[in-house]
């Protein structure tokens, strides 16, 4: 979108001061270069460019209490301040809300200045990074972002699209990143995400609840694997189809994960066209043991799984398929054209018999 008839400073901060029910009457255009005038100024605008914008140590950019319907472009190199802090460096809310940038522009986390191996479970303390809660029948598109500290996106919204996304968080992989979650998904109705790029050294997505999500034509660098989970303490995940994706040189490709002891529905998933290459650990797993290895329980159920077409190689160490439920708990599977090679077969126990746990 062309932005015409940008504001001044100037002429921004007299808006500022002007009554809201003038502001109203016709469409206002900002730009904004001073990160002081962003809480002012923004439920005002109906088109906020954020250019060069240092967000100050400690804070979060915050676009929380927008006008319905605005659009957000971010311009130039978006910054952060140092602070050892829980963040979210930006958050955004609103309804009918589209977010973007401009071409060349990054949001830049700089994370290397957190990362110490530690990621969320010591250390530092490290921000999140783009908190999207509340961010109903909305947009979020093509923004670049690069070297999160710790998790990237969480994602807690009705009807909102994620589209071109693009998460490089690849200097990381030799500088300290842990837990650098590319889409973490909580409490979220009628999710797309498509089309994203991500390069991490954690999960590349980790649906923990929600209802009627799709994650399409995602590729997936370095990460965890495309996960549903972890699943406890009541949770429910219905209705995901992740499909059409490529997941290179990862940890993990597809997963389910449910904590030992607790309760929970994990229904109606589907997993299909994903393509796997060097996973180092586990192609494809299912495991009801997360939080208490080598003891898979049942209060969580996992039932009406479609695995279709999930195909390509682990690395020999690893191992090919995983499948390791609690008594009666995983059922009504549909299993169709898993083939993972290159690594070895693991002990599984109470699949349904429509799978296997043997290469293929």
């Amino acid at each position: 979108m062309h932005i015409s008839n940008l504001l001044s400073v100037a002429s921004l901060a007299a808006l500022a001061a002007a009554a809201p029910s003038e502001l109203e009457r016709r469409q206002q255009n900002c730009v904004i270069t001073d990160f002081n005038k962003i809480a002012g100024l923004s439920k005002y605008c109906d088109v906020i460019a954020l250019r060069n914008i240092h967000v100050p140590a400690g804070q979060s950019l915050d676009l929380t209490n927008l006008k319905e319907g605005a659009h957000i472009i971010f311009e130039g190199r978006t910054t952060f301040g140092y602070a050892e802090w829980d963040g979210p460096l930006i958050k955004v809310s609103g309804k009918h809300i589209t977010v973007r940038q401009s071409s060349g522009s990054v949001l830049d986390g700089e994370g290397e200045r957190w990362w110490d191996y530690h990621g969320g479970n010591g250390g530092k303390t490290k921000p999140h990074f783009f908190s999207a809660h509340n961010l109903d029948d909305s947009r979020i598109e093509g923004l670049k972002v690069k070297n999160t500290p710790v998790h990237g996106f969480s994602l807690d919204s009705k009807n909102l699209v994620v589209s071109g996304v693009t998460i490089d968080n690849s200097d990381g992989d030799n500088k300290g990143a842990y837990n650098t979650d590319a889409f973490d998904v909580a409490h979220s109705y009628n999710l797309t995400i498509e089309n994203a790029w991500v390069h991490n050294q954690d999960d590349c997505l980790a649906i923990n609840q929600g209802d009627n999500i799709r994650f399409i034509n995602g590729y997936c660098y370095g990460s965890h694997g495309l996960s549903i989970g972890s699943v406890g303490n009541g949770d429910v995940v219905s209705n995901v189809e992740i499909t059409d994706s490529q997941i290179v040189n990862s940890q993990n490709g597809v997963r389910i994960k449910t904590k030992s002891g607790q309760a929970g529905e994990v229904r109606n998933i589907t997993f299909r066209n994903i393509s796997l290459t060097n996973i180092t650990d586990y192609g494809l797993i299912v495991q009801q043991d997360y939080n208490n290895p080598g003891h898979a329980t049942n209060g969580i159920k996992i039932h009406d799984i479609t695995f279709d077409n999930i195909h390509g190689t682990a690395l020999q160490k690893g191992y090919n398929i995983a499948l390791y439920c609690g008594d009666g708990s995983c059922y009504n599977w549909s299993w169709k054209n898993v083939k993972i090679h290159g690594a070895r077969d693991y002990k599984c126990q109470n699949y349904p018999s429509v799978a296997s746990c043997s290469a293929a």
